[in-house]
């Protein structure tokens, strides 16, 4: 591992040479200037892990000093030092990018331990953006994670149809990435270099959301005192995504369907109508075809939003893309909750509790589970004690108390009876879901690893519904 190097910068030399010494002890390199104007020629045309100054000094002080290093590589590490504490010095150099902030006299173990974390924060930092890069490339598309079967599908469609103008329609359950399948599509087209601008549909009060989406002129309602753009014509030249559009009020249907026939919008009170060019991807958790039925979903706006439909499955159905989804967000909030501990991994006991529950959040519920998990684990690693209760409970099976065969328990029938076809059937797909974890997902690898063959792999994929 390479050395790190920090600059000291103090007009103080006993602080330089305190620090120096106390630094280089730790196995720091340690280069120390007497005012920021040396430092930041340094700076200029050498490269650094981490930069102490002082706030005040003759000449550029280390606010100033700061500001200079941040425009040259916003990417260093800065953290304050000073005598002259005050809430708005402290507050300012936040702002402006410091890391830390610290007052002297300070305790010596205290700033070691906060120098340490500072650089292992950018080290994850860094790791976590090759890491995104690196799951975008191995494991997902765009946002979204997985190797499974059926979220291949959806890349390979998105890509299909990213370049279209079509409208879009995404349907599924809250939290399986529905929003991030619409930027997805954005960000394949043509369009991805204008404006993607999201709507919650069921998050605007009724008498609102008609001025939210075609805006309004000055004096067209009480409060309406200029004349203000609507979030359609912000997304001219790109894309308009409409979330939980089954929420739309009625009557904005039909205005609605105007424009998309139309292709032109008329602000509230007005009279002009000014031509827009926008892409339409609209999302509902519902079964829109039951909303049309049932009446509140106009059917030839349907038809109109409909032309594109995308499906994303549950995560209950894509299990085996578990594995790579926890590793993603365990990275994601190390890096974002500067943890001590890196959490790099999941305990087996642990996987195994992920990999039974059913999540009727889904990806969303899962991602927040591991947040939690990282936020309070002191290993390296999510163990089952970090878990919520739903899903740390969701390692015991139902109905007896053997624990899951193949995982440390005794094979052995309980008092009360046990259900074997269940049992054994649990078996074989945990150990599928394991060896396709360990393959990266590949079923002939994960086949040849089961002993099975390639075509017996397949079968059992689609009995257990993992095709």
């Amino acid at each position: 591992m390479a050395i790190k190097k920090i600059l000291v910068v103090d007009d103080e030399k006993s602080m330089r040479e305190f620090l120096s010494i106390m630094l280089g002890r730790e196995g720091y390199s340690v280069e120390t200037f007497s005012s920021g104007e040396a430092a930041l020629e340094y700076f200029k045309g050498n490269t650094c892990d981490l930069v102490m100054a002082d706030m005040k000094m003759p000449g550029m002080g280390g606010l100033k000093l700061l500001k200079a290093v941040k425009d040259i590589n916003p990417e260093v590490t800065v953290i304050m030092i000073t005598a002259y504490a005050s809430v708005d010095s402290a507050v300012e150099a936040m702002k402006s990018g410091a890391y830390d902030y610290f007052i002297k006299p300070f305790n010596v173990e205290d700033i070691k331990i906060h120098i340490k974390r500072a650089l292992e924060w950018k080290r994850l930092e860094k790791e976590n953006i090759l890491l995104k890069k690196d799951f975008e490339s191995r494991y997902g598309f765009g946002n979204l994670i997985g190797v499974s079967p059926r979220m291949l599908d959806v890349y390979a469609f998105i890509k299909s149809i990213a370049p279209t103008k079509a409208n879009v329609l995404i349907s599924g359950e809250s939290g399986t990435g529905k929003e991030l399948a619409a930027r997805a599509i954005h960000n394949e087209s043509e369009r991805k270099n204008k404006s993607f601008v999201a709507i919650n549909c069921g998050a605007i009060p009724e008498n609102l959301i008609e001025s939210e989406l075609f805006g309004h002129v000055k004096g067209a309602f009480t409060g309406a005192v200029v004349n203000k753009a609507g979030l359609v014509e912000m997304a001219d030249g790109g894309t308009l995504f409409l979330d939980e559009v089954t929420e739309l009020p009625r009557e904005l249907q039909v205005k609605f369907l105007r424009f998309i026939q139309e292709k032109t919008v008329r602000r509230v009170g007005g009279t002009v109508d000014t031509p827009v060019d926008i892409r339409i991807i609209a999302a509902t958790n519902r079964v829109v075809e039951d909303e049309v039925k049932a009446g509140r979903f106009r059917e030839d706006l349907f038809f109109r939003l409909n032309v594109i439909r995308i499906e994303m499955p549950p995560l209950r159905e894509r299990k085996e893309d578990i594995p790579h989804i926890i590793r993603h967000f365990a990275a994601k909030y190390s890096a974002e909750l500067r943890k001590d501990a890196v959490v790099k991994d999941v305990s087996e006991e642990a996987l195994e509790c992920f990999l039974n529950y059913d999540y009727p959040g889904n990806v969303r519920e899962l991602e927040n589970a591991i947040e939690r998990a990282v936020a309070i684990e002191t290993k390296d690693h999510i163990s089952k004690e970090s878990l919520p209760d739903n899903i740390r409970n969701s390692c015991r099976p139902i109905g007896h108390s053997v624990p899951f065969i193949g995982l440390g328990g005794q094979v052995g029938v309980p008092e009360g009876g046990m259900d074997l076809e269940k049992t054994v059937s649990d078996f074989e797909k945990a150990m599928i879901l394991d060896a396709l974890k360990k393959t990266g997902g590949v079923k002939k690898k994960a086949a040849e690893l089961l002993g099975i063959t390639f075509r017996s792999m397949r079968h059992k994929l689609s009995k257990y519904g993992m095709e």
